[in-house]
């Protein structure tokens, strides 16, 4: 009869204790059924269950080995029971838990542990996406890297509400500052191709149709009806036609003096060459204009831009863009087309955006990210992001700043 145990080794990190405990295991005539280690702070740590299918003095061989390593080696009999409940636990669906933040308090451990327990979700692993930085203060980290902090934590549990879980866990962000996002883990999480922006304020810290307005005397009239707009509160076509019209008559030369000084998204350079470097495909899908966005295009290196056209007659705007304006559906359906013509699946797919046009793009990506949304973006969206920059979209794919700057 098979005899199943657990063996526990821990002690501080040092070469050839993995050879000299798997020597001891071999000794004994034990298979290996699954195995564990990292090491934290200098200290190894290493979980290892192993099978013995005849008698041996399996516990005296790790003590004796332990003692050689510099290792607290434990031996914990493992009942059929227990094993059949790991056996389950390790098929439920896994959930990636994902904590952002400039810094992260202590405090928000024990928040997530209560969430996670009232669902019954068990803490499978959890670990730093983010450079050496102190996590709950300290300088912030070098010029090229991530600013802030992130922590990746692995969840499984089964008949998950991710909904109720997700608006828990919103509003325990908000108290405590910190963004987290939940993703249902899958084969797709580290192989998206295909990442789709919102522009204006989203890639830039503008709304370029009211800086616009605020050059020809219009912006108090403007600016209200793009934060109605932005709220949902109006429809994007007739707001979008009720704000153009009253450009008409601005001079085209001011268009160029915009674009040059258009200020960029904290982390949208350092977001762009890292996707570049890595190959996914990037475009802008906005409801802005052409004009601009194929001035981002040029200067960070998009792969293509879809945004509304403006018409010009005799070096004055019209008031008018061309045909088809591109607002939410448009978005969504960009979104669709780029992905079939690249050959990828929707799950390979990530959307950022910030406003309620762009709610229907997010719900039609594989990672739909709100960026310094809106509440009710925020609310409507599976993800969102605040409190860092733009390439913390990084750490959403589940990049490790360790791995970017190595790579």
């Amino acid at each position: 009869m098979t005899r199943r145990v657990l063996i526990r080794a821990s002690g501080p990190a040092r070469p050839g204790q993995l050879a000299g405990l798997g020597r001891a295991l071999a000794h004994s005539g034990a298979r290996l059924l699954d195995i564990n280690q990292s090491v934290t702070f200098g200290i190894v740590s290493l979980e290892a269950l192993v099978g013995l299918d005849h008698d041996s003095d399996l516990e005296g061989a790790l003590s004796a080995a332990g003692g050689r390593l510099g290792l607290d080696v434990q031996a914990i009999q493992v009942g059929a029971e227990d094993y059949h409940r790991w056996s389950v636990q390790a098929s439920q669906p896994r959930l990636i838990l994902t904590l952002l933040a400039p810094h992260l308090p202590a405090g928000i451990l024990a928040e997530v542990g209560v969430l996670t327990a009232e669902q019954g979700l068990t803490v499978e692993s959890i670990h730093r996406l983010s450079g050496r930085e102190p996590l709950d203060g300290g300088v912030p980290g070098e010029h090229d890297a991530i600013q802030g902090a992130c922590v990746e934590c692995w969840l499984r549990g089964d008949e998950i509400d991710l909904e109720a879980l997700r608006e828990k866990a919103l509003a325990l962000g908000a108290v405590y500052g910190v963004d987290i996002a939940l993703q249902e883990d899958s084969i797709w999480r580290r192989h998206r191709r295909l990442v789709c922006f919102d522009m204006d304020s989203t890639l830039i810290q503008a709304e370029v149709i009211d800086e616009l307005a605020r050059r020809h005397g219009v912006y108090d009239e403007v600016a209200a009806v793009t934060e109605r707009a932005m709220r949902g509160e109006l429809d994007f076509q007739q707001s979008f036609r009720e704000r153009m019209a009253k450009l008409r008559g601005l001079d085209e030369s001011v268009l160029a003096e915009i674009a040059e000084q258009l200020p960029l998204m904290d982390g949208l350079e350092r977001l762009m060459s890292q996707l570049k470097r890595l190959g996914y495909r990037t475009a802008i899908l906005s409801g802005g204009f052409t004009y601009f966005a194929e001035h981002l295009k040029e200067r960070l290196g998009f792969d293509e831009v879809h945004a509304n056209e403006l018409v010009i007659e005799n070096g004055k705007v019209t008031g008018e863009v061309r045909e088809p304006i591109v607002d939410a559906d448009r978005k969504a359906a960009l979104l669709c087309e780029i992905a079939e013509r690249e050959g990828l699946v929707m799950e390979q797919t990530i959307a950022v955006g910030d406003g309620a046009n762009d709610l229907k793009m997010l719900a039609t990506a594989g990672l739909g990210i709100a960026f310094r949304a809106k509440p009710l973006v925020r609310e409507q969206a599976r993800h969102s992001l605040s409190t860092l920059g733009l390439d913390a979209v990084l750490y959403l794919i589940g990049y490790r700043q360790g791995d970017l700057e190595a790579a």
